[in-house]
């Protein structure tokens, strides 16, 4: 059953004043003062699979420069290119479970821009900036799914958050909702596939080594569209563009 809740964060100040911008740290009559953390965003998190746009999710993992696919097409600048809509609704439709999560656009903009005084726009329409976060008044910051055989084993992909809400705890977040719900159906097996560098992100979420020894194994046998003077390395479900080492010509 899909179950929706909502994270409220007092990222509004009373009176509804923008918070302090962050200076460094310096010391005045022996006192060291050091730069207040902004408080974290006011956020919505939902298993409610009718919540995902696909348009919206797409344009999540474009954003964060993640692919969904083995073998991507690279855009000029080395970005994979979007993925496609159709394929991605059907992964959408056969995965077991699907959590999305929302925060406000504005608070979206006062955490990317570089400019947070006026980033949010204080004053004036203080109404619609103090009402809950919801799927349909929020924007889609972050996501992950799980697909699963429905009784014995699950395994964890497309784990994304938007860059500028990094480091709040909303991919641990995420784990840890699709754990409750695998958990809840009685399915402990639970793997994810991730980079070395996603490593210790997934530790810190309760992934470790197998306890009976089990290494996870890729099929191989699958070309590459990529240009002849590069090669592709796959580390997971993460790609690493390499400059390809020609051997040298033999006769």
């Amino acid at each position: 059953m899909a179950v929706a809740s909502g994270i409220h964060a007092a990222y509004l100040p009373s009176k509804f004043q923008p918070p302090p911008k962050t200076t460094t740290s310096k010391t005045t009559h022996n006192k060291t003062f050091r730069p207040r953390r902004p408080p974290p965003p006011s956020l919505f998190i939902s298993t409610n699979p009718t919540h995902v746009n696909p348009h919206h999710l797409r344009d999540l993992y474009t954003l964060s420069n993640h692919s969904c696919h083995r073998f991507p097409a690279l855009a000029a600048d080395g970005r994979p290119d979007p993925v496609d809509l159709d394929k991605l609704r059907i992964a959408l439709s056969h995965s077991c479970i699907v959590v999305s999560v929302f925060s406000k656009p504005e608070v979206v903009s006062y955490y990317s821009s570089s400019s947070s005084e006026n980033a949010m726009g204080f004053g004036g329409d203080w109404l619609r900036r103090v009402v809950p976060v919801t799927a349909e008044n929020g924007m889609l910051v972050g996501f992950g799914r799980a697909v699963s055989d429905g009784g014995l084993t699950a395994a964890i992909y497309d784990v994304v958050v938007i860059p500028s809400l990094r480091g709040m705890g909303i991919g641990k977040m995420i784990v840890k909702r699709i754990i409750s719900v695998l958990t809840s159906r009685g399915i402990y097996d639970i793997a994810a596939l991730c980079s070395h560098e996603e490593r210790s992100f997934f530790e810190a979420c309760g992934f470790g080594e197998d306890s009976l020894g089990a290494t996870t194994m890729m099929y191989t046998r699958t070309v590459s569209s990529c240009e002849a003077n590069h090669m592709v390395k796959h580390v997971g479900r993460k790609l690493l563009v390499a400059p390809l080492v020609r051997e040298p010509f033999k006769p």
